[in-house]
């Protein structure tokens, strides 16, 4: 996920401070920032909101603010955190918009932030559900509904700096997606274990329940799994 933060600026963000509290952190969380959580984001409208000022214009064009509790970071690039120090671990639709190299580095990224036997849960749409049902369809609109389901396609072609601008800061489009069996092997090629399908509300840690939205997870693919050696 490109933003307009420099890798200098990156650099000089605090690491959160440790506590011996169990650590959970979401990145990609946009407006779901539950209490207790450690929510990123590196939207750019939500780095232009944390501007002194600018910060003021940028809320009264988006017509609307981020919680106060959600910091700019982007996984790609590594957030403030300190190596096995978390708990647990969650995206949602978030790797889909990701590049297939960004994706190999966020995940390298994430699993080094949990601790032994930490948790890594993720949601994003499902390609094989979306082929399959694309092959099933014999409406003569399958291949339209299949581009627009997917967000592979553009409807219509971003013109002048203001269209640029707004597609920028959208960033809509899916760039990379996946199946359960392609996904998995990216997870243990990083050290991930214990690699499942996951549902709505399934995890043995209940505090996945404070992030998790039941309409993000219906026909998608959902995984858990766990960060292991050996």
């Amino acid at each position: 996920m490109s933003s307009p933060q420099s890798t200098a600026d990156h650099a000089r963000v605090s690491p959160v401070v440790e506590t011996s509290h169990r650590r959970f952190v979401q990145y990609g969380c946009g407006m779901c920032a539950p209490l207790g959580w450690e929510n990123f984001d590196c939207s750019p409208t939500l780095w232009l909101q944390r501007l002194p000022i600018v910060g003021v214009f940028a809320k009264r064009a988006a017509g609307f603010s981020f919680p106060a509790n959600v910091r700019y970071g982007d996984i790609v690039r590594g957030l403030p955190l300190s190596p096995g120090s978390i708990e647990g671990i969650y995206c949602s639709h978030v790797l889909e918009h990701l590049s297939y190299e960004d994706l190999r580095r966020s995940l390298r990224n994430t699993r080094s932030y949990l601790r032994e036997g930490g948790i890594f849960r993720l949601v994003l749409p499902d390609l094989r559900k979306l082929v399959d049902a694309y092959v099933e369809d014999q409406d003569e609109d399958a291949c339209c509904r299949f581009m627009r389901d997917s967000s592979l396609g553009a409807e219509t072609r971003a013109r002048g700096l203001g269209g640029l601008l707004r597609h920028l800061a959208g960033n809509a489009a899916h760039l990379w997606m996946w199946d359960f069996p392609a996904l998995s092997r990216q997870l243990r090629e990083v050290g991930f274990t214990d690699i499942r399908r996951a549902a709505f509300g399934d995890s043995a840690e209940p505090r996945f329940a404070e992030v998790e939205n039941h309409d993000r997870w219906a026909d998608t693919l959902g995984i858990e799994c766990r960060a292991t050696t050996g």
